[in-house]
């Protein structure tokens, strides 16, 4: 699947699409390593290659301090960007103990329906060291200002836009309205069915 380009040029797309990027501290001083699911090429590039960027690139930029993770999900689509589950585990083992010790916050923006309800029940078991517990989802970008140094991060358009649409039709947070475009006209509601799934969900 990832054998069309060789291992330094995967290398070369990790670093020219910025999919991992140290930049900015967030308010308690921490470095942040963002991370962009969607500029991720998943079918272009291999877990091993990705351990070996981040074993090379990331992890030693990060010193021996206290960091943060920005991850942020937006337009991550499983057919894509997404490596699938056994190649993120993969990945997390390959991260050495002392990167995982000074791990403090992972703040994953625009979660969907979906991976809200994978991690809530797998994610304790996939990732170890106490990292589920550090988890902070941020529905909005607004949100993030309240734990991120603002004028220090970059966030990309389509992340911005993303939130705007969200922000007009709340109930793409739920999986209850499709962001196909098709459908950006009709109801969010046609049924008592789908109010009462609302409630159930809030």
């Amino acid at each position: 699947m990832h054998s069309r380009i060789s291992e330094s040029e995967q290398e070369q797309l990790l670093e020219k699409l910025e999919v991992f990027k140290i930049k900015g501290r967030d308010k308690r001083g921490r470095k942040i390593l963002r991370v962009i699911g969607k500029f991720l090429p998943a079918r272009m590039v291999s877990v091993d290659v990705v351990r070996k960027y981040l074993e090379e690139r990331i992890f030693p930029k990060l010193g021996k301090k206290p960091f943060s993770v920005l991850y942020v999900h937006t337009g991550v689509q499983r057919s894509e960007n997404f490596p699938g589950i056994s190649a993120l585990r993969s990945i997390y083992e390959a991260i050495p103990m002392n990167v995982k010790e000074n791990l403090e916050a992972v703040y994953f923006v625009h979660p969907d329906l979906q991976s809200r309800l994978f991690l809530a029940t797998f994610g304790r078991l996939l990732f170890s060291g106490g990292v589920y517990g550090k988890l902070r989802y941020v529905s909005r970008v607004d949100y993030l200002w309240e734990h991120i140094r603002r004028s220090e991060i970059e966030i990309p358009e389509f992340v911005l836009d993303h939130d705007e649409d969200l922000e007009r039709r709340p109930m793409m947070d739920y999986g209850l309205e499709s962001d196909h475009p098709r459908v950006y006209d009709t109801p969010a509601f046609d049924s008592p069915v789908s109010m009462y799934s609302t409630r159930c969900i809030s």
